[in-house]
């Protein structure tokens, strides 16, 4: 398997991206050895780790260097808002960009102002619906059709609103290793956003 450095980032917060960030690395980890870098100066991911313990190894940015050794995949948890420099140099050192945005209006507007951002560099993204509501709301499928019209790369999958995500965060462990049947739903949602990411690799 080739190695992946991937980032999770964008210019809002609140829209999944640590849980993005926990859940790809978990993903990858079932393949070979990966490392999550924490550069969120909140480091929320180093604390679910320590409250628990995740089956990859998790760093601090400022050490990272010291443990990417014999990590085939890297998953970046970036800070939200990065400014317009970072965003470019993250680019331009990944080999893709993972942009989680909520379908709400606000979430969206931000995701758009990060697409401009990247219009710059030839950089390799795609964007993952995050805290998509269940039925009967619409919104995760009208912001499918916007995005969609706009030429913008997406993942097919998305990521549903559901309590077992941060339930798991506070016991520190992936959604999957919790004892509640809803929180398998919420793994096959990461699972199959992971394919699509293996799937990166032979584009």
């Amino acid at each position: 398997m080739e190695a992946m450095i991937l980032a999770v980032t964008g210019f809002k917060g609140g829209v999944g991206k640590t849980t993005t960030a926990v859940h790809l690395a978990a993903f990858l980890s079932q393949r070979a050895p990966t490392l999550l870098v924490d550069g969120d100066p909140n480091r929320s991911a180093t604390g679910w780790h320590r409250r628990g313990g995740l089956p990859f190894t998790v760093a601090d940015e400022r050490v990272a260097a010291r443990y990417a050794k014999g990590h085939t995949h890297v998953v970046i948890d970036t800070q939200a808002r990065p400014s317009r420099e970072d965003l470019l140099a993250l680019a331009e050192g990944v080999d893709l960009l993972v942009l989680p945005t909520s379908p709400d209006a606000l979430a969206l507007e931000a995701l758009l102002a990060t697409l401009e951002a990247l219009e710059a560099v030839q950089a390799r993204y795609r964007v993952l619906l995050t805290l998509v509501p269940p039925r009967p709301s619409r919104d995760g499928e009208e912001a499918r059709i916007l995005l969609r019209e706009r030429g913008v790369p997406l993942f097919e999958g998305w990521v549903r609103r559901t309590a077992t995500f941060p339930k798991a965060a506070l016991q520190g462990m992936p959604v999957y290793a919790l004892p509640d049947p809803r929180a398998r739903l919420a793994w096959e949602d990461y699972l199959r956003v992971g394919e699509e990411v293996l799937g990166e690799q032979v584009r």
